[in-house]
């Protein structure tokens, strides 16, 4: 018995690479949600579950990383913010803090990324190069972002939420998506122009 082809509707078909982008996308934030388990909000507490096992070790190592990264960044602009290394957290002269949780090391951002470019057509010699290049962006964007809400807060504290579940959030994934159009419109162009036929008069 042959399984049917899926086929998207006419009207929809030019379109289909930016609704499997958004479903990937959904797909692969809903699996991260409900299966990468941790509270963010308790500071101390670094345990990180998936499915009843403990997979601490990698975010809490990832979120020294960027902690320590971010404070060399911030330290060569002459920043005065200073950094428990132990903990994770900036510290102000004014009094507030600021601490790296596992949820900022950008690693939910990079699976996400790799998901959708490991689900995008495309020859798979392309890919090879292509999306540890995209991982890499990934990570510089999470180093750029952090740095910037840790200095932008320094005399504002409250403007960390639309910065941290807004702003950056947001266009992180912005250009997540413009990291794949790239790849969508110059790596792979379009496949799907039919090739004209041509009738020989001679």
């Amino acid at each position: 018995m042959k399984i049917p082809k899926f086929k998207f509707p006419e009207k929809l078909e030019p379109f289909k690479g930016v609704i499997l982008f958004a479903v990937v996308l959904m797909l692969s934030n809903f699996f991260w949600k409900y299966n990468v388990l941790g509270d963010e909000d308790r500071t101390g507490d670094n345990t990180v579950m998936f499915w009843g096992n403990n997979i601490s070790a990698p975010f809490n190592w990832m979120a020294h990383h960027v902690a320590s990264v971010c404070y060399s960044i911030l330290h060569f602009f002459n920043s005065s913010v200073s950094l428990d290394r132990v903990r994770n957290i900036f510290n102000y002269s004014n009094g507030s803090r600021v601490q790296i949780v596992w949820a900022c090391t950008g690693m939910k951002q990079a699976y996400i990324c790799f998901c959708i470019m490991a689900f995008s057509r495309g020859p798979w010699k392309k890919k090879l190069w292509y999306v540890p290049l995209t991982l890499l962006a990934v990570y510089l964007l999470n180093i750029l972002r952090i740095s910037l809400i840790v200095v932008s807060i320094q005399n504002h504290m409250e403007w960390f939420d639309i910065l941290h579940l807004y702003i950056f959030k947001y266009s992180f994934y912005g250009i997540i998506f413009l990291m794949w159009v790239f790849w969508e419109e110059k790596m792979v162009g379009n496949t799907n122009i039919p090739l004209k036929k041509t009738i020989d008069t001679n």
